[in-house]
């Protein structure tokens, strides 16, 4: 029980923080009585933008085209964080609402990473296992909250922390190569190398963390009361 409290008390805490930020282009978009699922489209389109410039080696064409993937994997996910608060504060929060928000999120995740192999980036074999771990966490989360599970908050390695990551390595491997370039050496992407495989273990760490905490509570659920078992005695 003093888990779940602690739990809640971090989500409470992670969500005031969240509003600080977001509360003032929340309120615009809400007075311009902008949709929700107009802004979960525009993230999409982002999200698409993104693995095209990804796609096209942006992150190594110099640092004046290095930062355009990231910008918009960043707005990409401004957006999905805008369209579930506008959502709820204009009660538009809807099954179909957030059926859409989930599959254009889905493809969204497919299509950066599809741009990272494309870009040679990430090798073709793990891009399809950065692909799985990332739709497996995803589903996970869904499969565990039909049968009453809350999974908010579970796993290090959420969507909106896997946006940020990102958009840091993606940063930080533009001004590495530019760097590289300006010294006139050749790279060979060993600081992206070396992100991936972390990335990987987070990944997985999450995954396991999700499956073996449904898996707990799904055993709890299904635990006779003591008074069940007195009664039956």
């Amino acid at each position: 029980m003093s888990e779940k409290n602690n739990l809640s008390k971090k989500q409470q805490k992670q969500n005031d923080d969240l509003n600080i930020f977001i509360r003032k282009p929340v309120f615009f978009l809400m007075k311009h009585n902008v949709s929700p699922n107009v802004l979960s489209y525009i993230g999409f389109f982002c999200s698409t933008l993104a693995g095209i410039f990804l796609g096209f080696g942006f992150i190594s064409k110099g640092i004046f085209l290095a930062w355009i993937p990231p910008f918009f994997i960043f707005f990409a996910g401004a957006f999905d964080i805008f369209d579930g608060a506008v959502a709820r504060r204009m009660n538009r929060d809807n099954p179909s609402g957030a059926f859409l928000d989930s599959n254009l999120d889905r493809l969204s995740d497919a299509i950066i990473i599809l741009g990272l192999v494309y870009a040679n980036l990430l090798d073709f074999i793990i891009g399809y296992i950065l692909l799985f771990l990332t739709l497996m966490i995803s589903y996970t989360r869904a499969r565990a909250e039909t049968v009453g599970i809350e999974m908010k908050g579970i796993g290090i390695m959420g969507r909106a922390e896997r946006i940020i990551i990102i958009i840091i390595a993606l940063t930080i491997e533009g001004w590495i190569i530019q760097v590289y370039f300006w010294i006139e050496q050749n790279y060979s992407n060993i600081f992206f190398n070396i992100f991936v495989v972390l990335y990987l273990l987070l990944l997985t760490i999450t995954l396991l963390h999700r499956i073996i905490h449904t898996f707990i509570s799904l055993k709890n659920q299904n635990k006779p009361s003591k008074s069940f078992k007195e009664d039956n005695a």
